[in-house]
């Protein structure tokens, strides 16, 4: 296990501090659409990022966590052919081109409605949080351009998805790792059943074209926004899918609160122990990236950089803590 980030690097000090700061891994995509990265851009980003001390461990396939509308692959989520076979033959070449460029994962959402949320919450110190209360939400959020997408509709596209990609994935030995449904809403929200934002949703997803290749994005945060008490669940479902191989990158935070009603926070002053969660990852083997994600907004000329320091540091004191431990 090692410290990560996500964050996109504004210029090269951005890879300069993440190295100051002890950060040796990392998942950092090339400029563009990710349709459009060829062999080289591949290539030359990864040997660009290895020149400041870090390995490109991971990048983003264009499957985003964006609304449907602002996918760069949308006609797969649509299911529109023959545009949908198009774009996961391009999503094939480019897992081809990713393994040939010595890159060893990507990521990637099956997304129709975005993040949806609701006012932010005033946190500590005056910062403010992103949160989730389905009670005040619009019941009557307009849906999206994909309508209405019934369970069956969805896991049929996510099937015809993972039929395709998954053999090419093993083939080429690049990890795939898929982000939950965040957050958990409830059926027929926006006209969509979030099929991918229950735990039972998740297991059916990883038995799907079981393949020791094809995993998940897990985000802690998201997985715990899915559980009644997060406090005292969410430790055996880490054990559940760590314990199968099926964690190939985690969003190491935190939330106050539970399905619903929650508010995203410090990963220090949430229900969930990060302390037992990081045992539990120790406990299956997980060896991958551990990275902050949705980190609270703060003050100051550098907030976001700032904030995402004090979580790079919480998650590198608590594996020194665990690997003292033997």
């Amino acid at each position: 296990m090692h410290v990560g980030t996500q964050v996109g690097a504004r210029d090269d000090t951005d890879f300069e501090v993440w190295t100051q700061l002890g950060l040796k891994n990392v998942c950092a995509d090339p400029a563009g659409n990710p349709h459009d990265w060829t062999l080289q851009t591949l290539k030359d980003h990864r040997e660009k990022v290895e020149s400041f001390g870090l390995s490109l461990d991971m990048v983003q396939l264009p499957l985003s966590s964006r609304p449907v509308e602002e996918n760069q692959s949308q006609a797969v989520m649509l299911a529109q052919d023959p545009d949908r076979d198009r774009q996961i033959e391009s999503i094939q070449n480019l897992i081809r081109n990713v393994s040939e460029a010595g890159i060893p994962a990507v990521k990637y959402n099956m997304n129709l409605i975005g993040i949806p949320r609701t006012e932010r919450t005033e946190g500590r110190g005056g910062s403010s949080n992103s949160t989730w209360r389905y009670t005040e939400a619009d019941p009557d959020q307009a849906h999206t351009i994909a309508g209405e997408v019934s369970p069956d509709e969805f896991w049929d596209r996510i099937d015809y998805f993972l039929e395709r990609v998954v053999p090419v994935a093993a083939e080429n030995r690049v990890r795939l790792a898929c982000h939950p449904h965040d957050p958990r809403t409830p059926d027929g929200y926006m006209g969509v059943n979030r099929v991918l934002g229950t735990i039972d949703g998740l297991k059916k997803f990883v038995s799907m074209h079981e393949n020791e290749y094809h995993g998940l994005n897990f985000c802690q945060g998201t997985v715990s926004e899915m559980l009644d008490s997060p406090g005292e669940e969410i430790y055996d479902v880490i054990r559940y899918f760590g314990s199968r191989e099926k964690i190939f990158n985690v969003h190491f935070r935190n939330i106050r609160g539970r399905v619903g009603d929650f508010v995203e926070v410090f990963p220090d002053e949430g229900d969930v122990d990060m302390l037992k969660a990081i045992r539990a990852y120790k406990e299956v083997g997980y060896k991958y990236m551990l990275m902050p994600d949705h980190v609270p907004e703060i003050s100051g000329p550098n907030a976001s950089g700032v904030a995402f320091a004090f979580c790079y540091g919480y998650i590198a004191a608590l594996l020194q803590a665990v690997n003292d431990e033997g």
